[in-house]
C-alpha cells in the first residue's frame, strides 16, 4: 500500500512517515520545508519519495497523491502566538490548504486522516471534554482547525472519508524548540542550565499525549472502517504546568526554582480529552503515562 503524508518532515509528520515505512508501507512525502526538517527524516531518505511541496500547490499534489491508498494530513502552521500576527496565512495555509487535500479525497476516493486540535475547544465548560463539546477556539489558529472541521463536514456529505484527531498536548523527542509544546521548552531549559519559565500562576493543566500514541492513533484510523469522526487524542489524564515543571526538574537530578511569567495571549486554562470515542471506533488508547515518557528526554 501507498501513502502520502503531508507535512512528513515535520514532528509529527516525520514519526508517522517512519512508522509507515518500518512496517513495510510505501510512502510519499509532501513538505515544503518552511518549518520541517529533513535531518527529521535522517537514515529513511532512500525509503520514501519525497517532494519540496506546498500542499496550496494543488495541481502539482494532484500528480502526486493520486495512487495513493490514504493521506495522512499533516501540514500545518501550528504557533498559537503567531496565528495573532499572521491571521492571513494562517488562514490560506491551514484551510485553504487542507480544502486542498479533501478535494483530492473527493476526486480519488482517497482516505484522510488528519491533524485537527483540542483547540478548536477553546476554554471548555467543563471537563474532561467529549467530542461533542462545544467548539469555541479563542485563537485564530484554533479558528482555522475549527473551519477546517466545517470543511471536513462538508466534504464527508459528498461521500469522502475523513477522521480528524484533535491532538491535545503532543510531546516527544525532535520537537524543536521555536514552536514546541511547553516540554519541550522546559527541557531545552533545564538541559542548558536554566529554570523552566511558567507562565501565569501555573495550575492551568494539560493532557499530555506521546508522540508515538499519537502515531498509532493515525494509523489505526486509517486501518478502521469508520468513515468519519473527530476523536481526542489525549490521555484523559491531566498535569499541572507546576506539576510537570517539578517532574522535570527532579528527573533531570538538577535544583531550579521555576521562573513565573505572564500568560501569553489565547493560551487555555484547563484541556482533558475524554477517549472513550477512540477507543469505540478505532481500538485506540495511549500506552505512554506520562513520567516514562519524559524519562526518554533525560535518560535515552
Amino acid at each position: 500500500m501507498k501513502f502520502v503524508v503531508t507535512g512528513g518532515a515535520g514532528f509529527i509528520g516525520s514519526y508517522i512517515v517512519k512508522y509507515l515505512v518500518d512496517n513495510g508501507y510505501q510512502v510519499i512525502v509532501v513538505d515544503n520545508l518552511f518549518r520541517g526538517k529533513l535531518r527529521n527524516l535522517s537514515g529513511y531518505e532512500d525509503k520514501i519519495d519525497f517532494h519540496n511541496l506546498d500542499i496550496l500547490n494543488f495541481e502539482e499534489l494532484r500528480k502526486l497523491v493520486k495512487d495513493s491508498d490514504g493521506i495522512f494530513h499533516q501540514a500545518a502552521l501550528t504557533s498559537v502566538p503567531e496565528s495573532f500576527t499572521q491571521r492571513d496565512k494562517y488562514q490560506n495555509v491551514n484551510v485553504n490548504g487542507t480544502e486542498n487535500i479533501f478535494k483530492l479525497g473527493k476526486e480519488f476516493g482517497i482516505k484522510i486522516v488528519y491533524a485537527s486540535s483540542s483547540s478548536i475547544y477553546g476554554n471548555p465548560k467543563s471537563i474532561p471534554i467529549k467530542e461533542n463539546a462545544s467548539r469555541n477556539p479563542i485563537n485564530p489558529y484554533g479558528r482555522t482547525k475549527l473551519e477546517d472541521e466545517i470543511l471536513a463536514e462538508q466534504y464527508s456529505k459528498l461521500g469522502v472519508k475523513i477522521i480528524g484527531l484533535r491532538y491535545f498536548n503532543v510531546y516527544g523527542i525532535g520537537q524543536t524548540n521555536d514552536y514546541a509544546g511547553v516540554i519541550t521548552k522546559f527541557y531545552e531549559a533545564i538541559k542548558s542550565d536554566n529554570p523552566p519559565i511558567v507562565f501565569g500562576d501555573g495550575t492551568q493543566v494539560r493532557d499530555f499525549i506521546s508522540v508515538e500514541d499519537v502515531v498509532k492513533a493515525n494509523l489505526l484510523s486509517m486501518q478502521s472502517s469508520t468513515d468519519f469522526a473527530f476523536l481526542n487524542i489525549g490521555t484523559g489524564i491531566v498535569t499541572s504546568i507546576n506539576d510537570l515543571a517539578n517532574l522535570m526538574i527532579k528527573l533531570s537530578g538538577k535544583s531550579f526554582v521555576p521562573i513565573p511569567a505572564n500568560l501569553p495571549e489565547g493560551d487555555v486554562k484547563e484541556s482533558q480529552a475524554d477517549i472513550h470515542l477512540a477507543k469505540q471506533l478505532v481500538n485506540w488508547m495511549f500506552e505512554t503515562n506520562l513520567e516514562d515518557g519524559l524519562k526518554k528526554f533525560f535518560f535515552s
